[in-house]
């Protein structure tokens, strides 16, 4: 099937206690892995490219290695969206691209102008049968383009919601739930340790989503910053030379509750990045001799298949919904 919106995703996933993985992708073993999983597990799936993305790996390039993926997975739907899409000429590239979806994010802004950038985003993408995803509230973190200090971030205020989504006719929307970009979500201060030590961040804020639940019945939400930064791959990289202490992220359980209630799309983006680079730093940890990026970049591939597999079926409930 051709690339699809994900307005009939949303809606089944709403309907069925589930979510749909958004996975960033940047090159072709990032693609292969999420998309073959994908199609083993007869799940839809939304391959996400941000600004980043499409200037390190070229525009053309990605729609291309996206436009593959449709082909060998004839049966099940993917969506190509842009991932915070930062400004209207932005999404208008994207939407001339091709893309079935696109993100303006313009929640750093005020209120009113957040209102204004976002609907005149939707005008224009409706006009060309692609949907939109806004963002109201203001996660912290450093992703890519997305740099917003703790300082800066603000939950999503509940009472903002429905004028927001009426005055601007989004199709989806982001909130903020004390979720946040990047693999050091939380500091060591903000969490407790279990009895094995293991860092353990606090609950999202599962008030607030029920508060915007009530107020906007049926419409599909949205969780950034959701990744949950598993600590087989940080305690992988570690060991192999890397330094990331106290890389913690969103605990599964929590992503699965929010799957259950309104949460139709959960972004996965740092679980992939640390994944490959744990597999490729001990790869070549144990074949120093190696240079041959098809022998490492493999069990790379290979690993990102069975990371995407098990959220799937484990945290997000989607597979063998497509």
């Amino acid at each position: 099937m051709p690339l699809v919106t994900t307005t009939e995703m949303f809606k089944k996933a709403y309907d069925g206690g589930y979510a749909i993985g958004a996975f960033n992708v940047n090159n072709m073993e990032i693609v292969q892995g999420i998309t073959d999983a994908c199609r083993e597990e007869n799940a839809p799936v939304i391959l996400q490219v941000s600004k980043g993305a499409r200037a390190y790996a070229n525009r053309t390039y990605l729609k291309k290695l996206v436009e593959a993926a449709v082909i060998e997975c004839p049966n099940i739907p993917i969506a190509l969206h842009l991932d915070h899409g930062d400004s209207y000429e932005t999404c208008v590239s994207c939407i001339e691209d091709g893309f079935t979806s696109v993100m303006i994010d313009a929640s750093s802004k005020p209120f009113n102008e957040n209102i204004e950038i976002t609907k005149k985003v939707v005008e224009y993408a409706h006009d060309h049968g692609v949907v939109v995803e806004a963002e109201l509230g203001a996660l912290a973190g450093v992703e890519d383009e997305v740099q917003v200090s703790a300082a800066d971030s603000h939950y999503t205020r509940p009472e903002e919601v429905e004028e927001f989504v009426a005055r601007t006719g989004c199709d989806s929307l982001a909130i903020a739930i004390g979720t946040s970009h990047g693999a050091y979500k939380f500091t060591p201060d903000q969490c407790t340790r279990n009895a094995e030590g293991i860092l353990v961040p606090p609950e999202l804020r599962f008030d607030i989503l029920d508060e915007i639940v009530k107020k906007l019945p049926g419409f599909p939400i949205v969780l950034h910053g959701s990744s949950s930064v598993p600590q087989d791959y940080v305690k992988m990289i570690n060991t192999h030379g890397g330094k990331m202490p106290d890389a913690v992220g969103v605990p599964e359980d929590q992503l699965r509750k929010a799957a259950k209630l309104a949460v139709c799309k959960i972004n996965i983006d740092s679980d992939l990045r640390l994944t490959m680079t744990g597999t490729i730093r001990q790869f070549f940890e144990e074949h120093p001799d190696k240079f041959d990026p098809r022998e490492y970049l493999k069990p790379a591939r290979a690993n990102i298949k069975e990371l995407v597999r098990h959220k799937l079926v484990d945290v997000l409930g989607c597979a063998g919904k497509a």
